[in-house]
C-alpha cells in the first residue's frame, strides 16, 4: 500500500478547506492510506500544483470565486495528462447535472457531511491507487 495519498483541496474559502480536512480526518477509510492535504485558494495555484505531479485526488469547491470548481474541473480534465479523480463540492443537490457536465468523478453537497464525504473521498483514492498500481 502507498504510504500516503495526496489530496488537493481548492476553495477560496478557508472555512470550506477546513471542513474538508476535518471531514476526511487523517484516514477516510481503513483500507486507504493516510491523506496529506495540499490547499489551494486560486486557480493558478491549482494548475501549478497539478503540473508538479503527485496529486492523487482533487477536491474542488463548486462555489469558489472567481474560478468555480466546476469550470476548474472541466479545464483540468481537458488539460492535465492523467488527471486525478475529482470530488466536486456543490451548493445544492440540484447542481448534480453541472457536476456531470464538468466531468467530476463524484459530487457531494455543501456543507460537507463527514460520513458521505469520507466515503466518496475513499472511493476515489481506491480507484486512483488501483489505476496507478
Amino acid at each position: 500500500m502507498q504510504s500516503s495519498a495526496t489530496v488537493l483541496v481548492y476553495s477560496d474559502d478557508a472555512n470550506t478547506r477546513e471542513q474538508v480536512r476535518l471531514a476526511a480526518g487523517r484516514r477516510p477509510a481503513s483500507d486507504v492510506p493516510p491523506v496529506e492535504f495540499v490547499e489551494c485558494a486560486t486557480l493558478p495555484a491549482v494548475l501549478k500544483r497539478l503540473d508538479e505531479g503527485g496529486i492523487d485526488v482533487c477536491v474542488l469547491d463548486g462555489e469558489a470565486v472567481p474560478a468555480g470548481g466546476m469550470g476548474v474541473c472541466r479545464q483540468i480534465k481537458d488539460e492535465v495528462f492523467h488527471c486525478p479523480p475529482v470530488l466536486l463540492l456543490i451548493g445544492r443537490p440540484q447542481d448534480a447535472w453541472l457536476a456531470t457536465w464538468s466531468r467530476a468523478d463524484a459530487a457531494v453537497t455543501l456543507p460537507v457531511e463527514p460520513v458521505e464525504f469520507a466515503a466518496s473521498l475513499a472511493s476515489l483514492i481506491r480507484s486512483r491507487l488501483s489505476i496507478d498500481a
